[in-house]
């Protein structure tokens, strides 16, 4: 799911179950008494990319409807910031250029494009001072060279662009949520694995603390342990 990646995940008890064959499934072994088997298909639901637009020229027009055709969420003004876009494409062709690439980059944005020529983005990014880092997170000029001369295909270079880098070059389409390992407990009853959080069966024994799958470990737990 991290990867956003669809995967099969089958639940089985102990003992032989026969499941048909299929590749790339997960198996995972549930030992809790009540037995039974699970097949679960796990889908990742990942947020359409975010495409920050700046500017209200023709190219920039072009681009927003662009990006709507592909499914994507396109913001066309910043005075809330750039925090979760996924790109942002400065098509202002003058202004406050500089100011807005500065934003975004110190928003974590992954890809910023400008448009502009090949001499005046250079001119533009000189006035920035960035570091190497930095710098290769700015496209300029924008778009890839498929000799895009109107405002469309312009749109279209800076898209395909765009599409490259979330689906070639390992570009975030949105935050990843905290991905540390939760922290887990063997059940002591039925030896089931059980994630330690605030709404699981527990119990603290001596200053020892158990955690359980379900409230009937837990009960015979404690029962065992009130006549040792």
């Amino acid at each position: 799911l991290q990867a956003g990646e669809s995967v099969l995940l089958r639940v089985l008890p102990d003992g032989d179950i026969h499941f048909p064959d299929a590749p790339g499934a997960c198996v995972v072994v549930n030992p809790c008494l009540s037995g039974g088997a699970l097949e679960i298909f796990l889908a990742p639901q990942i947020p359409a990319p975010l495409i920050r637009i700046c500017g209200s020229t023709p190219i920039a027009e072009a681009l927003a409807g662009v990006c709507a055709v592909l499914g994507y969420q396109v913001g066309r003004d910043h005075d809330d910031g750039f925090d979760g876009a996924t790109a942002v494409v400065v098509a202002t062709q003058g202004g406050a250029e500089a100011e807005t690439i500065r934003a975004a980059l110190d928003a974590g944005v992954r890809y910023v494009g400008l448009v502009a020529s090949r001499v005046r983005g250079a001119a533009v990014l000189d006035e920035l001072r960035l570091s190497d880092s930095q710098r290769a997170r700015v496209h300029t000029p924008v778009g890839l060279p498929i000799g895009a001369k109107t405002s469309g295909e312009i749109a279209v270079s800076i898209a395909a662009e765009i599409i490259s880098e979330i689906r070639t070059g390992g570009m975030e389409v949105a935050p990843q949520p905290d991905q540390s390992a939760a922290s887990t407990a063997l059940d002591p009853i039925c030896g089931m694995t059980v994630t330690i959080a605030p709404h699981a069966q527990h119990l603290n024994v001596d200053g020892d603390d158990y955690w359980f799958c379900c409230l009937g470990c837990r009960t015979r737990f404690a029962t065992e342990r009130s006549g040792a």
